[in-house]
């Protein structure tokens, strides 16, 4: 077993990843896929960080010492994200994903863990999943869009494209295919 995870690399994966999973779970999903956040990040995302708003703006944890520190991070919220937390009651103090052990305490890393890893297996994907694979699908989804990899290896505070183009999975034959698509 590989002790890295993958994206989630097409629109199919994806949509059946949704498909498998219903409420707040489906909301980690999307959120998580949508923003590209660390899911240390995520967790701590409360219903007033996006209810009614058109950004959210977020100091990241692990980047809190580097470069960026100074600098909160800037998310635009799509429209889908938008309709999903419109449709939530609570108030603006709720966890986005609450737990339903304690009072208003998000979900752990671990449960995050084991929603997505149940949901893959539940949509008979056979991807290595873990909390990093919707901040990788994030990342892969740009690139794939022909988001220049300097803006993705930005966002997500690296140092080098090579960093980056690792981090979301290009693989040497997706690399040997792109030379192919030029070939003259």
């Amino acid at each position: 077993m590989s002790n890295t995870v993958d994206a989630f690399k097409t629109k199919r994966e994806v949509e059946r990843m949704k498909k498998a999973l219903h409420g707040r779970d489906r909301l980690l999903f999307i959120v998580g896929v949508s923003f590209g956040l660390r899911i240390s990040d995520l967790l701590t995302l409360k219903l007033g960080d996006l209810r009614g708003k058109t950004h959210l703006s977020i100091v990241e944890k692990k980047t809190a010492n580097t470069r960026h520190s100074k600098r909160p991070r800037r998310i635009k919220i799509s429209d889908t994200v938008a309709k999903e937390i419109a449709k939530l009651d609570g108030d603006d103090d709720d966890y986005l994903f609450q737990s339903r052990k304690g009072d208003n305490k998000p979900i752990s890393r671990v449960q995050a863990y084991r929603i997505l890893n149940a949901a893959a297996e539940r949509a008979g994907l056979n991807v290595n999943v873990g909390c990093h694979s919707t901040r990788k699908t994030f990342g892969w989804q740009l690139y794939n869009n022909g988001i220049d990899i300097t803006r993705i290896m930005e966002i997500f505070g690296h140092s080098t494209p090579a960093m980056t183009l690792k981090y979301i999975g290009i693989t040497s034959d997706e690399i040997d295919e792109a030379y192919e698509a030029i070939e003259v």
